[in-house]
């Protein structure tokens, strides 16, 4: 099952570097909501099917999620300069606002008020990613396990890592590996 191509696509490596750019600004702590928005509702140049298989990829492979995901899209519109582009754009500019960023930290790191602003901040940024995992929770059905085994093992995670306190790399290899393998069972050849 292949989903439909997406209506649009980036006009250039440019547009790639320019639109991550725009992302990581957008999305310090966790951009995935953001992600979401930008390269689904409003670019378009992922279908909903794509974005939830891509970022599926992106969470498995080593190193950081939207990094990998921009590689992918890069690369699938431009090749290896796509892919260098979309990378750009997620680390040039943010860099330099995380190095200043440092730099104030270290000099307010003992006021009370910056401590509880950074909690405060914390709290925000898991509302966004439950938000945008419950915005996913419709392209579920179309999964080949059916609905109702999807959302088994979503249970099975949230049960596994927030009540028994499973490290995310075990439950990843094993409630992940049997959602794989069963899927990949389950697709007609």
């Amino acid at each position: 099952m292949h989903p439909s191509p997406p209506a649009a696509q980036p006009q250039s490596p440019r547009d790639l570097f320019l639109s991550f750019t725009w992302l990581a600004l957008q999305g310090f702590g966790g951009v995935l909501a953001i992600v979401q928005r930008e390269m689904v509702e409003k670019k378009k140049w992922l279908t909903p099917e794509q974005f939830l298989e891509d970022w599926a990829v992106a969470q498995v492979m080593p190193g950081p999620n939207v990094i990998n995901l921009g590689l992918m899209i890069g690369d699938r519109y431009f090749g290896l300069r796509g892919a260098l582009a979309a990378v750009a754009g997620m680390l040039a500019i943010p860099l330099v606002v995380i190095l200043a960023l440092a730099v104030l930290y270290a000099h307010y790191a003992g006021n009370p008020q910056v401590a509880a602003a950074l909690r405060g901040m914390g709290a925000v940024s898991g509302g966004l990613i439950a938000a945008t995992g419950i915005k996913l929770v419709p392209q579920l059905r179309k999964h080949p396990l059916g609905f109702a085994a999807c959302l088994a093992f979503m249970a099975l995670v949230f049960v596994a890592i927030v009540v028994l306190k499973m490290p995310l790399g075990w439950v990843l290899l094993v409630v992940g590996g049997v959602a794989c393998v069963w899927t990949w069972k389950r697709i007609p050849a």
